[in-house]
């Protein structure tokens, strides 16, 4: 499935950028499955307001409040084949398996209206992988990307940056060194000559980065703009069997990690969906492990990627 072309471009520059990798058929159903949600939003459904950063089931906005689509919509991917089947396309398995060098586990999924405006970060800082190097991020354009709509930015080559070490010795994000990170990762910048490029994305455009790429989202310039995407992350087989989690085969060679929702502030978790069918998990100690939780996803889950 790699060429040597893309082989290239994932170890010197972090990246694959993949053009109409999905057709209009495909898109127009994820954006259906959008439109559904904020139309007649299900109970399950936790979003983060993008403007406020107000965390809340998104059937507790009013109609006219969620007229902006300015949120990211958390996990459709728990309740909705549709997202699992794209984030699982067979050609996405494949590249994922043969980049990371193991079954992917799709692990979450984020869903925009809008640009994230999201400063510079890179994903291992919130979903520090048990394995350094096997997380992955995958981005799909669901509309063509206007340059005023803030498009996804990023750092070619930067995720051969050393990882910083925090003072507690790991690679995990702490707030209190935010500061000092950022600081480091400009000077990493400067000194390697790294210029920051944009995805001038087009609609089915897939992107696919390491999960120790500089990326972003730059400033939207015209507020009416939309620029609509899917973006998924997912950490390997053996991690997720380490950490006990329950990963559902897709495929002989994809699954995606059954958990509960995102909780709501001053509410209960949403349980999983219960499985379809007799389900072949992969249940080792606890449905999500420690990199999962509290430090893990739950930390990135309160900020929009990309």
């Amino acid at each position: 499935m790699l060429t040597a072309e893309h082989r290239r471009s994932w170890e010197q520059d972090g990246y694959l950028a993949l053009p109409g990798f999905f057709t209009a058929e495909q898109i127009d159903r994820l954006n259906a499955l959008t439109d559904a949600a904020y139309h007649n939003p299900p109970g399950w459904l936790v979003v983060d307001n993008l403007r406020t950063g107000r965390r809340a089931r998104l059937s507790d906005f009013a109609p006219d409040e969620r007229t902006h689509r300015h949120y990211k919509l958390n996990d459709l991917y728990l309740e909705e084949p549709e997202v699992r089947a794209a984030a699982l396309d067979p050609r996405v398995r494949a590249y994922l398996g043969e980049l990371l060098g193991a079954p992917p586990v799709l692990c979450n999924s984020l869903t925009f209206e809008k640009g994230s405006q999201q400063p510079d970060h890179i994903d291992s800082l919130y979903m520090t992988p048990r394995t350094p190097g096997q997380l992955a991020a995958t981005w799909i354009a669901l509309e063509d990307a206007h340059p005023d709509a803030g498009q996804l930015f990023y750092y070619p080559g930067s995720h051969r940056i050393p990882l910083y070490t925090f003072a507690d010795g790991t690679h995990h994000a702490s707030n209190a060194e935010a500061q000092a990170w950022h600081a480091y990762i400009l000077s990493e910048i400067a000194a390697r000559g790294l210029r920051r490029e944009t995805f001038p994305a087009k609609k089915g455009d897939l992107f696919i980065w390491s999960a120790n790429l500089v990326h972003g989202g730059s400033p939207i310039g015209d507020p009416a703009r939309t620029r609509k995407s899917l973006v998924c992350h997912y950490y390997t087989l053996p991690d997720c069997q380490a950490q006990g989690c329950e990963c559902v085969p897709q495929a002989a060679d994809g699954y995606w990690m059954r958990r509960p929702h995102q909780t709501v502030p001053g509410t209960v978790s949403v349980p999983p969906p219960p499985p379809a069918a007799p389900p072949e998990p992969l249940t080792l100690r606890r449905v999500v492990g420690k990199a999962l939780r509290k430090v893990g996803l739950y930390q990135l889950f309160k900020r929009p990627s990309g």
